[in-house]
């Protein structure tokens, strides 16, 4: 790409809130859109990168999830990096206030700090990516030793990302049958079926490798978690006696001071993920309104806002709108399954699942720039 006009020379400075995926990913295509057009600035409370997606085969003894340092990638990608909580932004004169006292004046800034994980269950076993290992791995050595019969996963909504808990079902199911361990595995999920944002391709294959491992799944439920041995089924309120009870937490958004907040804290974008009633402030991943929370979702975003921006850096280019397609890897405990979902209205319409990837790198997390990245460092999360 090329300046639309090259008697502007001095740099567009761009600071990007957050240390996920979507915040990465908007530094790569910034970096690969716009060169040296854009100045830009990271800031990220931790000091390493988390590829969250593979901390499922924690608590089964496969591996740790692989860390980053933020300053490698920063220096990789040319970014300055600030180790600091954002707090709020004064959007009029363009300034960001970070927790320690510090403020930073923007061209354009992207928020992309992630939602906030709120315990809806306290009596079960609340998932946490942050720590899986520490949370779960208890609970696959009880199974292991015969102490858990029957185990319940919970799938809270709204704004849950519900991949995991049908990983983990299927992960726990697969090792009690290596072990000829009997143990019934029970979904409770407020979805209309299983993984319903795939759509009905990709959903009733799942429901069906479900079926094959021996997994219940009730559907359309709301339920509480009286006690860490019962989950109360509505409607019906029928009553499940487990030995323990796993729980997505339901997520809410950041609820940022200074920026118009929608449902639940979450930050309004449109579809070239501008935050909505705010000039050259940009949103993507968890944090967004976006129904859909999802790590390759949140790389899409980030490109939609990367091509804004760079617009906004004098750059000839023509910023496309989202166009949300979702690709997935499900971990069975076997031959891990390979979803992609086009999405509109936050639900997949056209999808498929399959045993081989139809993307590459076969990556956890299909990001167009920061997918490469990793993969030539080994934290893809390919499991192919």
């Amino acid at each position: 790409m090329n300046r639309a006009d090259d008697s502007t020379p001095e740099p567009v400075d761009v600071v990007v809130a957050g240390g996920g995926v979507a915040a990465l990913e908007t530094v790569f295509a910034l970096r690969a859109l716009a060169g040296q057009s854009v100045r830009m600035t990271l800031v990220a409370p931790e000091r390493e990168f988390v590829y969250r997606p593979m901390s499922v085969r924690e608590p089964f003894a496969l591996g740790p999830a692989r860390r980053l340092p933020l300053a490698q990638i920063a220096n990789d990608v040319g970014a300055e990096l600030i180790t600091d909580s954002f707090s709020w932004v004064d959007a009029p004169p363009r300034v960001v206030h970070l927790d320690g006292a510090a403020q930073l004046h923007y061209d354009a800034l992207m928020v992309a700090v992630g939602a906030r994980a709120h315990v809806r269950h306290p009596h079960a076993i609340t998932v946490d990516d942050r720590r899986l290992d520490d949370t779960l791995h208890g609970l696959v050595q009880d199974v292991e030793g015969g102490y858990v019969h029957h185990l319940a996963l919970v799938i809270p909504g709204p704004f849950a990302w519900p991949l995991p808990a049908y990983e983990l079902a299927l992960m726990t199911a697969s090792r009690a049958h290596e072990m000829n361990i009997e143990l019934a595995v029970t979904i409770v999920t407020t979805e209309v079926s299983p993984l319903a944002v795939f759509g009905d391709g990709a959903s009733s294959a799942v429901a069906q490798l479900l079926r094959e491992h021996g997994i219940t799944t009730i559907t359309s439920a709301r339920c509480e978690v009286p006690d860490s041995r019962q989950v109360v089924i509505n409607p019906g309120d029928r009553r499940l006696a487990v030995d323990r009870v796993i729980a997505l937490p339901e997520l809410r958004g950041p609820a940022v001071r200074g920026l118009q907040a929608g449902f639940r804290g979450f930050v309004p974008v449109d579809d070239h993920c501008k935050v909505r009633g705010v000039e050259r402030v940009f949103a993507a991943g968890d944090a967004t309104d976006f129904p859909v929370k999802h790590g390759g979702l949140a790389a899409q975003q980030a490109d939609a806002a990367a091509q804004a921006i760079a617009a906004l850096a004098g750059i000839d280019i023509d910023p496309q709108p989202l166009d949300a397609v979702i690709h997935g890897i499900l971990l069975t405990g076997a031959k891990p399954r390979y979803l992609t979902a086009q999405l509109i209205a936050g639900h997949g319409y056209r999808s498929e699942i399959t045993e081989i990837p139809s993307w590459s790198p076969p990556a956890k997390i299909a990001a167009r720039y920061l997918a490469p990245y990793l993969d030539e460092l080994g934290v893809s999360g390919s499991v192919a």
